[in-house]
């Protein structure tokens, strides 16, 4: 597999980048930090199944994103996920096969989309735990990390939903451990910025 982006993932980006900003109205915060080239691992909060159309409208490279098997067993999505250059992943397992063709994305310089919690986040907690798989394709391939932060909520004309995204940097002589808590530790502090703005932004309001 290699970093070349769909067709249908280039005409659905036109055709929803418009609608999907006019409807959510979200705010994207340092999306310019975004390398236009070479191997990136753009990797955030999962909140909702329209997160990576945060990532996907704010910039021109094509991000091959991991998305579950299930969304590639379903015949109503399995044609769109294919299509948009996603790559299955078993959840209930190692998948190798997901990660050989991630690495041939990176190493062909190309961008690479990951919600390190796994799930989407459903439950009361603040962040889930992060699994290692960015960092580990991050010291693979000596790729970039992009990390982001999601908040607030996905609805008609939002006030609210923010994605804020952070200084890149590499794994490098980071171990393993280091690496997925410093990654961790970013996204929080990302999301925690957002949240301290807006509610400072209220007060001031009122």
């Amino acid at each position: 597999m290699n970093k070349k982006v769909p067709i249908l993932y280039k005409i659905g980006k036109i055709v929803i980048s418009p609608l999907f900003k006019l409807y959510y109205n979200p705010k994207s915060i340092g999306h310019d930090k975004i390398p236009k080239e070479g191997a990136i691992l753009i990797v955030g909060n999962h909140k909702h199944l329209y997160d990576q159309f945060l990532t996907i409208t704010k910039t021109k490279r094509g991000i091959h994103y991991m998305a579950k098997k299930e969304y590639f067993d379903s015949k109503k999505t399995r044609w769109l996920f294919k299509h948009l250059g996603c790559i299955s992943v078993d959840r209930s397992r190692k998948d190798e096969e997901a990660t050989k063709k991630a690495l041939e994305v990176l190493n062909d310089g190309g961008a690479i989309g990951l919600f390190p919690e796994g799930t989407r986040n459903k439950t009361k907690e603040f962040l889930l735990p992060f699994k290692y798989g960015t960092v580990s394709l991050a010291k693979k391939t000596s790729a970039t990390i992009i990390t982001f932060g999601i908040t607030a909520t996905y609805q008609f004309r939002s006030n609210d939903l923010t994605i804020r995204y952070g200084t890149p940097f590499k794994v490098e002589d980071m171990s393993l451990e280091e690496a997925n808590q410093k990654l961790y530790n970013e996204v929080k502090r990302l999301m925690e910025t957002s949240l301290k703005n807006k509610k400072s932004s209220d007060v001031n309001e009122n």
